[in-house]
């Protein structure tokens, strides 16, 4: 009961914290394209603050659960499980969610550059860039499903 406690915990917690590393490129797009509109930009860069610090709310949770997930039988060992001994799947898994902090930080620092006067690739660039987020996540749910290695 525990395990499943936390597995779903963590679980909604990604989920937040996936829709802010979706839709914090899309607001970039948007600060580009509105360009000589200071109003709309500082309606979208503050939109953008409040959403990047709900992503980074919502990573530290999903992280804290997904260490008890992974190490937790350490410390309780009666309640958790050891679900990745043996396999590796998790350092795969592991790697792409450090990708997609990475590409969450780094549309962070391009709205940090916006909001203090710098500019931003062009828009048609920013959309291209926001699919990688979906390739990513996409090997992450395969890993986690199939757990193929």
């Amino acid at each position: 009961m525990t395990y499943l406690l936390i597995k779903s915990l963590h679980l909604l917690f990604v989920i937040a914290w996936m829709a802010a590393v979706f839709y914090l490129p899309r607001i970039l797009v948007n600060l580009a394209e509105a360009t000589g509109e200071p109003a709309v930009q500082a309606r979208l860069q503050l939109m953008g603050r409040r959403l990047y610090k709900f992503g980074h709310n919502m990573f530290g949770i999903a992280f804290v659960f997904g260490l008890a997930l992974w190490q937790g039988w350490r410390v309780f060992p009666t309640a958790l499980p050891h679900v990745t001994a043996g396999t590796h799947w998790i350092d795969a898994k592991l790697t792409l969610v450090a990708l997609l902090l990475a590409y969450f930080v780094w549309a962070g620092r391009l709205l940090k550059r916006s909001i203090n006067g710098g500019t931003l690739p062009a828009a048609r660039a920013l959309r291209w860039i926001n699919e990688l987020p979906v390739l990513l996540l996409l090997g992450v749910i395969y890993l986690v499903i199939a757990k193929p290695f």
